[in-house]
C-alpha cells in the first residue's frame, strides 16, 4: 500500500519544484497532519496501546478521535495538546467481560478535556449527536475499531497557549509536567494557534497479558492534510472530510496518488475524496498461516477509513450511498462491499473458491459489510468459523477456509458490486477499487517448547496493494491516466 520512498522522493522533489507540493498524499516515511491507527480492540483480554510523538519544536493541538467498527460512529473524541518534542500514550482496555471499553493514560500532556473516560453509545444508539443507524445500541459496540488524530494547528510560541501546554522540567526523565491552565486548554484556545505543519508519527500495539502476544504496527500518516487551521472545542470536528489545499481550483483539495511509478495530481471538489484517494486500492494481498499441527491462526484487519462519509447517510444527511460503496449502512449494522477472493498456496496451486465467506450467505456472498473487518482463516469445520476471528477475538469477522496451511491471497477490491470507483477528480481521472488500510497478524502457539512450558510466536504485516485508473479524458492509450 506504501510506495516505493525513492520513487515518492523523486515525485514529490518534482512536485516541489512546479510549486505545487502542498496536496493531500500518504508519506512512506511515517511523518504527517493526521494519523489513522487502523486498529483497536478489547476482545480476549486484550489492550490497545496508542503513542503519538510530535518531532516538531513547535507545539500541536490535536484532535483523538475513537471510532467504533460497525460505521465509524464516534465513541470518544478530546482535544490533546502536545508540546514540542512531546510524546502522548494512552491504553485502551475493557470496562468489563460484557462491557464496553475506555481509554485510560498516566500521561502528562493536556487533554480536553481530560482523558480517563469510558467509551460511549451515544453516536450510535440514537442520543443527542447522531440517529441511531439500524446497528447493534448496546455499549460492547464499542469493544473495537480505529483511531484518528487529525492536527488542528500548531501553538503559537510564547502564547498563553504554548505557556500552559509546554511541560516544566525538574531534571528527572518523565517528570515532566505542564500546567494544563483550564482557560487556556479550553474552547478559546484556537486564538493561539497558526497553520498545522504535520511532523507527527505514531503507533499502535494490541497486547494480551495473559497469552504473552504483542503486535505492533506503524500508524498511516497523512501529509498536506490543511492548509488552514482546523480547531474546534471538544466537538466532533474537524474529520477527515475538512481536507483543503489552498491551490485546488475544484475548491477542496488536491492528492497525490503513485501508480507505476508515476505521480497522479488529482483535484477533488470534497476534501474527503481526496483522503479517499490517497488509500484506494484496486486490490490488496497478504499471506496466511494456518497449520493446525502447530497451533497457528491469521487475522487480517481490512479497515476503510472514509467510509462512513460515503454509506452513513443518516449521520451526514445524504439519502443515495455515494461512490466507490454501493450500499448504504442499515439495520442489522451492515453496508456491504462485494470482493474478489483468489487463495494461493506456496507451490503455484491457486483457487478462487470459496466464492463466498464462511457460513456462506445468500444476500451478500463475499462481502465486508463494515468500517473495520477481520478476515480469519479458519477450517469451514471450525466452531469459531464466522463467529470470531482466530488471533483478535474480533466479532466484525468474515471467515475464508485456508486453501492449504499456508499461503496468500488477493482481495479483488475494484470489480464487485459491478465496480468500485471514486467520483471522478477535475481532470477526469478515476481511481478504480476502494480506500483501505489494514494488516496481517499470525500467531503460533507451541505447546512443546519445554516441559510444561508454552510459548507464542507471532508477526504482522502490513498490506500490499495496487493501485489502477482510468480517465474521462484519456490521454494516449498507453498512458491511461494523465
Amino acid at each position: 500500500m506504501k510506495a516505493n520512498p525513492l520513487v515518492t522522493a523523486l515525485a514529490m522533489a518534482a512536485a516541489c519544484l512546479a510549486g505545487t507540493a502542498h496536496a493531500v498524499s500518504l508519506n512512506p516515511k511515517g511523518l504527517g497532519q493526521v494519523l489513522i491507527y487502523p486498529y483497536y480492540t478489547v476482545n480476549k483480554n486484550q489492550d490497545t496501546l496508542v503513542s503519538v510523538v510530535n518531532t516538531s519544536g513547535i507545539g500541536k493541538m490535536v484532535k483523538v478521535l475513537f471510532l467504533e467498527g460497525y460505521n465509524g460512529r464516534e465513541v470518544l473524541n478530546f482535544n490533546l495538546y502536545l508540546s514540542p518534542h512531546d510524546v502522548w500514550t494512552a491504553r485502551v482496555s475493557q470496562v468489563s467481560d460484557a462491557g464496553g471499553a475506555a481509554v485510560f493514560t498516566r500521561d502528562h500532556s493536556c487533554t480536553y478535556p481530560p482523558a480517563g473516560y469510558s467509551f460511549r453509545a451515544s453516536a450510535y444508539a440514537g442520543g443527542s449527536v447522531f440517529p441511531a443507524d439500524g446497528g447493534p445500541t448496546d455499549v460492547s459496540r464499542t469493544r473495537e475499531g480505529y483511531v484518528e488524530l487529525i492536527e488542528m494547528g500548531e501553538i503559537v510560541a510564547g502564547s498563553p497557549l504554548d505557556v500552559a501546554t509546554t511541560h516544566v522540567q525538574d531534571g528527572t526523565p518523565n517528570d515532566g509536567t505542564p500546567a494544563c491552565t483550564p482557560s487556556a486548554i479550553g474552547n478559546a484556545a484556537g486564538a493561539n494557534l497558526s497553520i498545522p505543519n504535520g511532523g507527527l508519527f505514531g503507533s499502535g500495539s494490541i497486547i494480551n497479558v495473559g497469552q504473552g502476544t504483542f503486535f505492533g504496527y506503524n500508524a498511516d500518516a497523512i501529509e498536506g492534510f490543511s492548509s488552514q487551521i482546523l480547531f474546534s472545542g471538544s466537538g466532533l470536528t474537524p474529520s477527515l472530510q475538512q481536507a483543503n489545499t489552498a491551490t485546488s481550483t475544484a475548491g477542496g483539495a488536491i492528492a497525490y496518488v503513485f501508480t507505476n511509478g508515476k505521480l497522479l495530481t488529482l483535484d477533488y471538489a470534497r476534501g474527503v475524496d481526496a483522503v479517499s484517494a490517497v488509500f484506494t486500492a484496486n486490490a490488496i494481498y497478504n499471506e496466511y498461516l494456518a497449520v493446525p499441527g502447530i497451533g497457528a491462526a491469521t487475522d487480517w484487519v481490512v479497515t476503510f477509513p472514509t467510509k462512513r462519509f460515503h454509506v452513513d447517510g443518516k449521520a451526514y444527511s445524504f439519502t443515495t450511498v455515494i461512490p466507490p460503496f454501493h450500499e448504504l449502512f442499515h439495520a442489522p449494522g451492515v453496508s456491504n462491499a462485494k470482493v474478489g477472493i483468489s487463495l494461493f498456496d506456496q507451490e503455484e496451486g491457486f483457487t478462487t473458491q470459496p466464492d463466498d465467506f464462511s457460513p456462506p450467505s445468500a444476500t451478500a456472498p463475499s462481502s465486508l459489510p463494515y468500517e473495520v473487518n477481520v478476515i480469519s482463516f479458519l477450517a469451514s469445520s471450525d466452531p469459531n468459523a464466522g463467529k470470531t476471528s482466530g488471533v483478535f477475538g474480533s466479532k466484525l469477522v468474515s471467515n475464508i477456509p485456508p486453501y492449504g496451511g499456508a499461503g496468500w491471497m488477493q482481495l479483488d477490491l475494484a470489480s464487485g458490486d459491478g465496480g468500485h470507483a471514486l467520483r471522478p477528480a477535475a481532470n477526469g481521472d478515476v481511481l478504480h477499487g476502494l480506500p483501505v488500510t489494514g494488516f496481517m497478524v499470525y500467531n503460533v502457539i507451541n505447546a512443546n517448547a519445554q516441559p510444561g512450558k508454552l510459548a507464542n510466536y507471532g508477526g504482522l504485516f502490513s498490506h500490499r496493494a495496487g493501485v489502477s485508473c482510468s480517465s474521462s479524458n484519456p490521454p494516449p492509450a498507453q498512458d491511461p491516466c494523465s
